[in-house]
């Protein structure tokens, strides 16, 4: 796939920049919708599809993306359909500074280097070109606007922004409600984005964990016919604790 179009997990990540601080809204949740933008974008560039509630690999061929890349392997080492719940609620250590540093040597944002409480070291993102978020955060507000169906790429974007609580930060208070609701509409109109979105949201109330020996997922029956997922039990990542750069995406 071309470098000239953003990925998803690009512009979710700056969705969630805050121009003012220079954090991310939402970090903990922010983790697990990177993730899920993945499989959405990986969707997109036709490389995975959705069976049931699970995601299959249909095309392996690399897209040039080298992060995309390597999630797309390891879904295809896999070998069978793997859970979005699963998935998604698997480990991610690094993956939002992953992004970050991406961002900044693309020109996208620059790092700020600080300190917290006057000691600790951080490092804070600034968007060094406004026009780019507000190009994306249009898209949005166009659709919650007119009420017409966007495209599948922004539509997904809705879906994951709803999915991680972004609502609050993009149209906060009460003048924001309407706004809020009708993001949180706009989940139906990809499939794929809604499967993921769903997914997102399930591992945030603590539905990922595999469920014990002799327990049937649910919606699936137990005995000697049902299909074994396959995977250990997950829950919600953990956030990267290791050096200054990966600090600041805690914060």
């Amino acid at each position: 796939m071309g470098r000239s179009r953003r990925t998803l997990p690009e512009e979710l990540l700056m969705l969630a920049l805050d121009p003012a601080t220079g954090t991310t809204a939402q970090p903990q949740s922010l983790d697990l919708g990177l993730a899920g933008a993945q499989l959405v974008e990986l969707a997109l560039a036709g490389r995975i599809a959705p069976d049931g509630d699970r995601i299959a690999v249909v095309v392996p061929r690399p897209t040039g993306d080298p992060t995309l890349d390597c999630a797309l392997e390891l879904l295809r080492r896999r070998g069978a359909p793997v859970r979005a719940v699963h998935w998604i609620g698997g480990p991610r250590l690094g993956l939002r500074q992953t992004y970050l540093s991406h961002l900044e040597r693309c020109g996208m944002v620059a790092a700020v280097p600080g300190q917290m409480c006057g000691v600790l070291p951080t490092t804070r993102y600034q968007a060094t070109d406004t026009t780019i978020s507000r190009e994306i955060r249009g898209r949005l507000d166009s659709a919650i606007r007119t009420g017409v169906p966007p495209d599948p790429r922004t539509a997904a974007l809705a879906a994951l922004a709803h999915a991680v609580g972004l609502g609050k930060h993009l149209y906060p208070g009460n003048e924001g409600r309407s706004s809020r609701s009708r993001l949180r509409d706009l989940i139906r109109h990809d499939p794929m984005g809604g499967l993921v979105a769903h997914a997102v949201m399930d591992v945030q109330n603590g539905a990922g964990a595999q469920p014990r020996r002799g327990q049937a997922p649910a919606g699936r029956p137990a005995g000697p016919g049902a299909r074994a997922t396959g995977e250990p039990a997950r829950g919600v990542p953990m956030q990267p604790h290791h050096g200054t750069m990966a600090r600041v995406a805690a914060h």
